[in-house]
């Protein structure tokens, strides 16, 4: 049999591009401070254009928290749906040159162009993300690769999937051949807005098919419709084995099994706030895929998180394991 994988991740093949904006760029454009707003194909055309100083990686949640996997040297696969465009094949180079396994190949033919989010960066840091979601929106369980989604040791689900029907089936499909192969399968709330639209819908999945569940303050108030977060992150501990909640500059907390750790965050103030709970993800499972204790497993999260939101970009630029070496966590 084929060697499996250590994380197989599955969400919105996007391509993240990202340029800076002031609070009056953003009234005169019509765009929502600090949110991430889907728009519809002209839109993204019109702020494409507007956009002064392009960087261009590829992203989406799950995708950017893989990516910092693999830079710890562990075995990864992304599932998500390009359409083969200039894009679209600038995302799958991107994905195999950080050592990320891309199974799905670019679609030719009559189908949306590749999804694409315009990402404006304030003078503070925070970050207004503007989602076309194109190709990578009609993923659907047909393209779940069976014997990919069945060698993953870990499934790490992305919530702006839910956003479609076709994401959902996706979805559901990967959850069930992870789980018939061995493997353990989680996901991240992605956004509390997600979490409103969808909130029926997360609370059945955590519930009955999740083995962890990451989720940031807002997400989990939003998820339980509580301003009491002790009461929300308790209610989640008694349907899901593992709940990990990130706050910003406070200690995260983390649960599992009846214990719980918060581990402390430096605050930092952030160049470029994109990407800090992916790559915490991504350090928080490099931490339970080696098997390290649950705090451990924490602080490798914030670790990462501390290290992308000192530069533009979603992804590391120096490698999480020189990191954690420096820190002593492995």
């Amino acid at each position: 049999m084929t060697p499996g994988y250590d994380v197989v991740g599955i969400g919105n093949a996007i391509v993240d591009v990202i340029s800076h904006g002031d609070d009056s760029f953003l009234d005169n454009m019509g765009i929502t401070k600090g949110i991430m707003q889907l728009i519809e194909r002209d839109r993204a055309e019109l702020l494409y254009g507007a956009m002064r100083d392009r960087v261009q990686t590829p992203g989406g949640s799950v995708a950017n928290t893989i990516a910092g996997l693999g830079t710890l040297g562990l075995k990864t696969a992304f599932l998500g749906k390009v359409k083969d465009d200039a894009l679209g094949r600038f995302y799958a180079d991107g994905m195999v040159q950080d050592g990320t396994d891309f199974p799905n190949a670019p679609v030719p033919g009559d189908i949306p162009p590749t999804s694409r989010s315009m990402i404006f960066v304030s003078p503070d840091g925070e970050r207004s993300m503007n989602t076309y979601l194109g190709a990578g929106a009609d993923f659907d369980e047909d393209d779940v690769p069976e014997d990919v989604a069945q060698r993953g040791r870990y499934l790490f689900l992305e919530g702006y999937l839910y956003d479609k029907p076709e994401g959902k089936a996706a979805f559901t499909a990967a959850a069930a051949f992870c789980r018939a192969g061995g493997g353990q399968t989680g996901i991240t709330l992605s956004d509390p807005f997600c979490v409103d639209r969808h909130r029926a819908d997360f609370l059945k999945l955590i519930e009955g098919e999740m083995d962890f569940t990451l989720g940031n303050e807002e997400e989990w108030l939003s998820l339980f419709e509580t301003a009491d977060l002790d009461a929300a992150l308790t209610r989640a501990a008694g349907m899901c084995d593992t709940v990990v909640c990130t706050r910003s500059g406070d200690p995260v907390v983390l649960m599992q099994g009846g214990k719980r750790v918060e581990v402390p965050v430096t605050p930092i103030t952030p160049v470029d706030a994109t990407g800090a709970g992916d790559q915490f993800a991504a350090g928080f499972l490099y931490g339970l895929a080696t098997g390290q204790e649950l705090g451990t497993a924490g602080r490798m999260g914030v670790a990462a998180a501390a290290e992308v939101i000192r530069h533009v970009g979603p992804r590391p630029k120096r490698s999480l394991r020189e990191i954690f070496l420096e820190q002593g966590l492995i």
